[in-house]
C-alpha cells in the first residue's frame, strides 16, 4: 500500500504474548550508513511526551557479532543482540551495507521468527534487501531507493517493486525509499499507532512536513543496474539515452538488439526490472524535467526535444509521473530557486540581498536616490509607519517612492506578487525574506513591526 492510502491493511498475525507493541527494535549492521541508522533512533528513542508524542521503548540490537562501524569510520556499540528482537512489536532494519552481499543468516532467521510471532517488520532504504533475503517480501508490494529498485526487482522476481513510492505499507511489512523517505515512513508508523496529532507534533519537533505529497519519481535518474554494463543490451540502452530527442519506439530498440519484440521485452524486464516502454517514457519525462529546470524552451519545444509526438503527450505522461503539469513544475522549481533559469541577474556591484529580501530593501533598476548615506536614515527606516510631518518620516510609502502602485510587485521581479501567500504553507521557501515573513509588497502591517531600526531610533506611537 502506498503512502497516499488512507486505510491500513490488517496485520496477518496476532502479536505473541511476550512481545509488546510499544517496543521497537532497531537492527544495525556494520558498514551501514549513519544517517539512515539514526532515523529510527531519533523517532522512537527520544522521550517527547511533553509535546504530546506517546513514548516508545527502543532496543538497539547488533545484527552480527562484529564491531559496528558506520560510514565515516565511527564505531557503535549496541546494547542488545539478536535475542532482544523476541520482545519487540516492531523491528526496523534501517539499511544494509551492500546490495551485493547476503545478510547474515542468523539475522534473517531472527526476522522470520519475529514476523511469524506477529511483529511488524520495517525496512528503510536498502533494508528492503534484508527483508527480501528473509523471504518477507515474497508476493508483496515494496519499494527501496530508486537507484536500487531495478536490482531488487531483478534479484527477487517475486517482489512487486514500485520505485515510484516514498514508502509502501503492506500491513505487517513496510518498506521505504532512500534516505529521507525513512523519516516519512517512521512518521507514518507513529500516525498509524497514535493518530495524526501525535505524528504532527513529532514532525514539528523534527522540523519536517508531517506528510509529503507525491513519490520519488521526481528524484529518478537515468541510472541502471551496474550489471547492465556487461550485457549486450547495454549498447541499445546507451543509444536510446543519447537519442531521446528523436521519435522512436520499442520496436526500434528491439531491431537494434536484433531481437523480436517479445524476446526484447523479456530480456529488458529481467535486466532492469521494468518494461521497456515504461522505461522509455520515464526517460523522456526525466529529460523534459531537466530541460524545464535548465532552459527557456517552451513546453511545445521541450516536448519535441524529448521525443514526444505532441505537447499533449508530454503533459499527460508528465502529470502521471510527477503529479503536475510541465508549466506548473517549472514555476514551482523556479520559485524554490529564484536565481536558476532565465531570471534577472544583479548588475556588477549590486548586492543580491537587495533583490531578494523584501524587508531589507527594494530593487531599483536605476541609482536609488533613497539609498542610505552616512548620517541619514536608510530606506528601511523611512518605510516604517509614522505621522506625516514627523521628524525623519517619509512623505509617502516606499511603493509610491519607487513609482509602483500600492500592492504591486517590487520593480525588477525577484519574488513576484503572490509569493508571500505561498509562505503560509511552508517555511522552507522563506529564505530571502525578512523576519516578518512577508515580501516587500505584502502590505504595511505586521512586517513593519519588525523593520530594522537605526541606532538610537525610538518607536513612534501609532493611532
Amino acid at each position: 500500500m502506498s503512502q497516499d492510502s488512507t486505510t491500513v491493511p490488517e496485520t496477518a498475525r496476532k502479536l505473541s504474548g511476550r512481545r509488546r507493541r510499544e517496543i521497537v527494535a532497531v537492527l544495525l549492521f556494520s558498514g551501514g550508513p549513519i544517517f539512515e541508522s539514526s532515523i529510527p533512533l531519533s523517532v522512537f528513542g527520544i522521550d517527547r511526551q511533553d509535546a504530546g508524542v506517546p513514548r516508545y521503548r527502543l532496543l538497539v540490537c547488533a545484527g552480527e557479532d562484529v564491531p559496528l562501524r558506520t560510514t565515516g569510520g565511527l564505531e557503535l556499540t549496541a546494547p542488545y543482540g539478536l535475542e532482544a528482537l523476541s520482545r519487540a512489536g516492531t523491528v526496523v532494519v534501517p539499511a544494509w551495507r551492500s546490495i551485493t552481499q547476503p545478510p547474515p543468516a542468523a539475522a534473517l532467521d531472527a526476522l522470520r521468527r519475529a514476523h511469524e510471532e506477529g511483529a511488524r517488520i520495517v525496512g528503510l532504504c536498502t533494508g528492503a534487501f534484508v527483508l527480501a533475503a528473509a523471504g518477507l517480501l515474497d508476493g508483496r508490494p515494496a519499494t527501496t531507493h530508486w537507484m536500487y529498485a531495478p536490482t531488487l526487482a531483478k534479484r527477487y522476481p517475486s517482489v512487486h517493486v514500485d520505485p515510484r513510492e516514498l514508502f509502501v505499507d503492506d500491513g505487517d511489512v513496510l518498506t521505504s525509499a532512500g534516505t529521507a523517505a525513512g523519516i516519512d515512513l517512521c512518521l507514518h508508523i507513529v500516525r498509524t499507532d497514535h493518530g495524526a496529532d501525535a505524528a504532527g507534533a513529532l514532525a514539528r519537533r523534527l522540523v519536517v512536513p508531517p506528510r509529503r505529497s507525491g513519490g520519488q519519481e521526481r528524484y529518478l535518474d537515468r541510472s541502471l543496474p551496474e550489471e547492465i554494463g556487461a550485457d549486450p543490451l547495454a549498447e541499445v540502452v546507451a543509444w536510446a539515452l543519447e537519442h531521446l530527442h528523436e521519435q522512436f519506439d520499442v520496436e526500434t530498440l528491439a531491431a537494434r538488439a536484433y531481437m523480436s519484440r517479445r524476446t526484447f521485452d523479456r530480456r529488458f524486464r529481467s535486466l532492469t526490472g521494468s518494461a521497456p516502454l515504461q522505461w522509455l517514457i520515464t526517460q523522456r519525462v526525466l529529460q523534459a524535467q531537466r530541460l524545464l529546470e535548465t532552459s527557456d524552451y517552451s513546453v511545445d519545444e521541450v516536448a519535441g526535444r524529448c521525443g514526444f509526438r505532441s505537447p499533449v503527450a508530454l503533459r499527460g505522461h508528465f502529470r502521471r509521473q510527477l503529479g503536475s503539469s510541465p508549466a506548473a513544475y517549472r514555476a514551482a522549481y523556479r520559485a524554490r530557486r529564484p536565481q536558476s533559469g532565465p531570471v534577472d541577474r544583479p548588475e556588477r556591484g549590486e548586492r543580491p540581498e537587495r533583490m531578494e529580501r523584501g524587508e531589507r530593501g527594494e530593487r531599483f533598476e536605476r541609482p536609488d536616490p533613497m539609498e542610505a548615506r552616512p548620517g541619514e536614515p536608510s530606506l528601511m527606516a523611512m518605510r516604517r509607519p509614522a505621522f506625516p510631518g514627523a521628524p525623519g518620516s517619509p512623505a509617502a510609502p516606499a511603493h509610491a517612492m519607487s513609482g509602483a502602485p500600492l500592492g504591486a510587485a517590487p520593480p525588477g521581479g525577484g519574488h513576484g506578487a503572490g509569493h508571500a501567500g505561498h509562505l503560509t504553507h511552508t517555511t522552507g521557501h522563506s529564505q530571502g525574506h525578512g523576519p516578518g515573513g512577508g515580501t516587500a509588497d505584502a502590505g504595511r502591517g505586521e512586517a513593519d513591526l519588525y523593520a530594522p531600526r537605526l541606532p538610537g531610533q525610538r518607536e513612534r506611537p501609532v493611532g
